[in-house]
């Protein structure tokens, strides 16, 4: 996937959170909401990045992301990426 802006970036996480955290399936998503408290465990929010990352065709070192600690700063921290900067 290319994504071309950052509700594309959002949609793609989301869907990602919902594969991974069947039980948040169809919940409204906010870029406030941390995956800590949608249920997801560290295995839960590594499997969400990586996958989003696949998507992107990204290589986002992990420590870059270890510090995002919400829906939000994840796709901000992947926009920011899949455009270059």
């Amino acid at each position: 996937m290319t994504a071309r802006t950052r509700d594309d970036v959002f949609e793609l996480v989301r869907q990602n959170i919902y594969e991974v955290l069947p039980d948040v399936d169809g919940r409204q998503l906010a870029a406030a909401d941390r995956l800590t408290d949608l249920g997801a465990n560290s295995v839960d929010r590594a499997e969400i990045v990586m996958m989003s990352m696949e998507a992107l065709a990204l290589d986002v070192p992990r420590a870059e992301l270890a510090a995002v600690g919400t829906v939000g700063g994840l796709v901000d921290a992947l926009y920011t990426r899949s455009c270059g900067r």
